[in-house]
Formats: C-alpha cells, sequence, structure tokens
C-alpha cells in the first residue's frame, strides 16, 4: 500500500473545501529542461491525488534563475546550483529547499554506429578529439549541459582544439537530432534528455571531468497556495519520484 505524503494529503483537503476554484487548485512551476521528462511524468500521478492542477514551464538552467530572480509568479521554481542570486531576490523561501534529482552530461552516436570508449578522462580526450563534428547545447542560451560540457573540454585542455568540430544546437533535443541524423559524430547533453529514437546512448562522462548537475525546488515566495507548493515538492522528491529519475539516468536527491 503506497502513503502519499502528509503535506500532500493536506493538500487534497484544502481542495476538497467547499468554494476552492479552479484558479486557487492550480500551481504553477518552472524548471530547466534537464528534468522535464520525469516531471513530466510525475505530474498526472500528482495531480490525480490531490485535484490539483500543475501548469508546468521549462526552460534553459540560466534562463530559468533570470526569471526566478527578475520576480516572475511562479509557485515552484526549480534552480541549479549555485544559486545565489535566487536566495538574494528574496523570491524563493530558503528553508524550502528541497533536492530533486542530479543528472550527469552523457554522449550519443547515430543509431548503430560504434560506440567509443568514455570510461575515462584520456578516454574521452581520445574521443573527441578524434570526431569529426560533435553537437551539444549552446551555453550562450542558457543551457546548463553546454555550460558543464564547456567545462569539461577546458578540463581536458582541448577547448581551442575542438572548436573547428563544434556545432551548438537549440537545446538537447537539438543535439540529440544533430546525431540522429549524422550531422555530428557525437552528441552530448543530460543524460535525461536523450529520448530520440535515432540515437544509441553511449553512457556518461567520467565524474573527473563532469560534475553533475543538481535541480533543487523551492517553494516561491509569492506562491499563491504555499500548501499546495510545498505538497508538489514532496510529490517531486518522493520514493514514487526516485524511480522515475533512476529510470530516466538521474540520481534522485534524497
Amino acid at each position: 500500500m503506497k502513503y502519499l505524503p502528509l503535506s500532500v494529503l493536506v493538500a487534497v483537503a484544502l481542495g476538497s473545501l467547499p468554494g476552492a476554484s479552479a484558479q486557487s487548485n492550480e500551481i504553477t512551476l518552472i524548471a530547466p529542461g534537464g528534468i522535464k521528462a520525469a516531471i513530466e511524468q510525475l505530474l498526472p500521478g500528482f495531480e490525480r491525488s490531490t485535484g490539483r492542477k500543475v501548469n508546468a514551464t521549462f526552460g534553459s538552467g540560466l534562463g530559468t534563475k533570470r526569471q526566478v530572480t527578475a520576480g516572475e509568479a511562479f509557485d515552484v521554481p526549480v534552480v541549479q546550483p549555485p544559486y545565489p542570486e535566487v536566495l538574494a531576490s528574496g523570491n524563493v523561501v530558503a528553508g524550502s529547499a528541497t533536492p530533486l534529482a542530479s543528472v550527469a552530461v552523457g554522449v550519443a552516436v547515430r543509431k548503430g554506429a560504434p560506440r567509443p570508449d568514455i570510461s575515462t578522462p584520456e578516454a574521452v580526450k581520445r574521443m573527441l578529439l578524434a570526431a569529426k563534428s560533435i553537437a551539444y547545447p549552446d551555453p550562450k542560451a542558457g543551457a546548463a549541459a553546454g555550460v558543464s560540457f564547456e567545462e569539461t573540454l577546458r578540463k581536458l585542455g582541448i577547448a581551442d582544439q575542438m572548436e573547428p568540430k563544434i556545432k551548438r544546437a537549440q537545446g538537447g533535443a537539438g543535439a540529440m537530432a544533430m546525431a540522429a541524423k549524422g550531422e555530428v559524430e557525437i552528441g552530448l547533453t543530460f543524460l535525461s534528455e536523450m529520448d530520440d529514437p535515432g540515437i544509441d546512448k553511449v553512457g556518461t562522462l567520467p565524474r573527473e571531468v563532469s560534475t553533475p548537475t543538481t535541480l533543487v525546488g523551492f517553494v516561491s515566495a509569492h506562491a499563491k497556495d504555499p500548501a499546495g507548493a510545498k505538497a508538489l515538492l514532496d510529490y517531486l522528491s518522493s520514493p514514487e519520484a526516485a524511480g522515475v529519475y533512476k529510470a530516466l539516468g538521474m540520481q534522485p536527491g534524497r
């Protein structure tokens, strides 16, 4: 028998009170694309359990931070560390910080293509130098996976050598589409964004050169329904959510 978190049960009770409107039952959420697939799988269960609708918006990692810092109205913002500007803005309840999951940058190739060795930093370096072309999400558009991978190139000491081979894509889906079509030999993005049927997942980059990105949820300081927002965070960090994260190649935050 599955037991729901207390805050979820409270949200159900509150939502069933006479006079509760559809609008008051809607929770708004903003999050980076790296956790999109997981959240989209989890939201129907939360909505069935609580009777609350969740309106979720997904963007880039840096873009999400900017929106939260600017005070845009979301009940539950999900951001990636470091986030001093988010806390300093006063737009989130600092004590509500809830680690949801972490996700690593992975390597993909066109379906059926040989899978390169990425077991060590040196193997990754050899793979990249041997590749004729690679694609990853454009960090200038705020893509966290792109920011992370460019740090990997710097750690490997090959950023300048790789520049002529790089195609920066519009998001993780764009990078995977390039790999699937054979437009590049190697595609890189968060493992959780590798859902293109035209690719084969090779695996994740070694931790020595690529630190997984953590995603943390908050209750907004401007939440219309703080209890409902907290209930959603509890659900997104529950054992049920952990199973979804693991299935997508992510590590649960709790």
